[in-house]
């Protein structure tokens, strides 16, 4: 039981109220924060080195299957002590801080799959998070992240995600995306680029024509992918709505069109978790 909230132990923790202190800023320590019981799990399932769980009494007892036998620190503290060395109370009791691992080319990562979630300018969050979550649900091999993106190992992302941030391979893309965007179509790719327009064709018309690898690319809330990201892709798709609504969420779209083009796959086991997945990047 540490008792001392200047603990030294406790570092990796500390300050994750204050922007420019907090650990997993990546121009700072870059660590990788997971919190509350379920992420902490997939944390400690991944590929990414767990240096430390910190948690009060309860909440580590529900880990204990996990953490048996592993060579990983843990902390017990109290919830009050807890609250003064994160800086602020923590509902979810736990907390696990890994070190980052190198992200693979985007080359390498578009020859293992067969799915592709590309994000131009996604800069929220909880959008990227939920994201995440989605592209694992719903059957995305990866994720390419082009500029604009936030960082999905941010805590709210990883967070939001439910932890499987961790465990679906990204990778990011500096250059402008409609050069990725070529690149993909070079090598086989179907590349769907997801628009409200009215001038797009319905989702459905990727059913019809049943391409082995779809790319599908989302912009950020609001403005919607690039006039050179739209003109770049193969063909632009909509999701029919109700007239009047003009747009949908873009975790909520990416939703959508993942399960519209993925589901059925994802269910009968690839993905993630599935013998065509990967446990992390």
């Amino acid at each position: 039981m540490v008792a001392d909230p200047g603990d030294p132990r406790l570092d990796d923790f500390r300050d994750l109220s204050r922007a420019d202190r907090r650990p997993d800023r990546p121009g700072g320590r870059g660590l990788v924060i997971a919190e509350g019981t379920v992420v902490v799990r997939r944390l400690l399932d991944s590929a990414y080195p767990v240096r430390a769980v910190l948690g009060v009494g309860r909440r580590l007892d529900e880990l204990a299957d996990v953490l048996a036998g592993r060579d990983v620190p843990v902390w017990e503290v109290d919830a009050d002590l807890m609250a003064r060395v994160v800086g602020f109370h923590l509902n979810r009791g736990v907390l696990a801080a890994a070190d980052r691992v190198p992200f693979p080319a985007v080359a390498e990562l578009a020859a293992g799959a067969r799915s592709l979630a590309v994000l131009e300018g996604v800069g929220d969050h909880e959008n990227l998070g939920a994201l995440f979550r989605n592209a694992a649900a719903l059957g995305a091999d990866a994720v390419v992240l082009g500029p604009g993106c936030s960082d999905p190992l941010y805590r709210r992302s990883v967070r939001v995600s439910m932890g499987w941030v961790l465990r679906v391979p990204f990778a990011p893309w500096d250059g402008p995306v409609a050069d990725l965007l070529e690149l993909l179509r070079g090598t086989g790719w179907t590349v769907a680029a997801l628009t409200p327009a009215a001038s797009a064709r319905p989702l459905s018309v990727l059913d019809q024509r049943r391409p082995d690898r779809v790319a599908v690319v989302l912009g950020a809330e609001g403005p919607g992918l690039t006039a050179a990201a739209l003109a770049a892709a193969d063909l632009q798709v909509r999701i029919p709505m109700t007239p009047g609504v003009d747009s949908l969420n873009v975790a909520t779209a990416g939703a959508v069109a993942f399960a519209a083009l993925w589901a059925p796959r994802a269910a009968a086991g690839a993905g993630p978790d599935g013998p065509d997945g990967a446990d992390a990047h």
